[in-house]
């Protein structure tokens, strides 16, 4: 029988703080939408792969990057849509953390930008102005996975998956 641990206990134990006190390597990253969601596999100081997922292909996606990169822990955003990420990730069988993802949209839209800086007359429009071609939800779940894995999502919500319902 698996003993029972209190949320806290389940947010240590997933950030590899528990019994062996190793830190997970690979984490699989989701800033849950209504139409699209943010995808990314990080390790400590890696971003191994990034991408933006129509909704509907989340669980099929998540499955094949979970068994192709041996994802430890899954860390899902706090936002809309969350509820149904959390539910869809239960088959992976690994631990699910949720959280927030306060300044993350922000932050995400800044990094686009700087990795992908503008080219001719572009150059010219303050970065206040620009807005990203393409949707970087992707950035938003790198963003929670160094989050995540620098131990700052120290207010995390919640956990399921390791010894019980949270």
């Amino acid at each position: 029988m698996t003993p029972r641990v209190g949320p806290s206990q389940r947010v240590a134990r997933a950030r590899g703080q528990g019994s062996n006190g190793t830190p997970f390597p690979v984490v699989l990253a989701v800033d849950p939408g209504r139409g699209k969601c943010g995808l990314a596999v990080c390790a400590p100081g890696q971003v191994l792969y990034r991408q933006v997922v129509p909704r509907q292909d989340l669980p099929t996606v998540a499955r094949e990057l979970a068994r192709r990169f041996a994802v430890a822990v899954a860390v899902v955003g706090h936002a809309t849509g969350s509820r149904e990420v959390l539910r869809e990730l239960e088959p992976l069988g690994i631990p699910v953390v949720v959280v927030p993802e306060t300044g993350t949209t922000r932050a995400a839209r800044e990094r686009y930008l700087r990795d992908h800086p503008p080219k001719g007359l572009w150059r010219l429009v303050p970065p206040g102005l620009r807005t990203p071609p393409e949707p970087y939800d992707d950035y938003v779940a790198v963003l929670l996975a160094e989050r995540f894995l620098k131990g700052e999502a120290q207010d995390a919500i919640g956990l399921t998956g390791v010894g019980g319902a949270p």
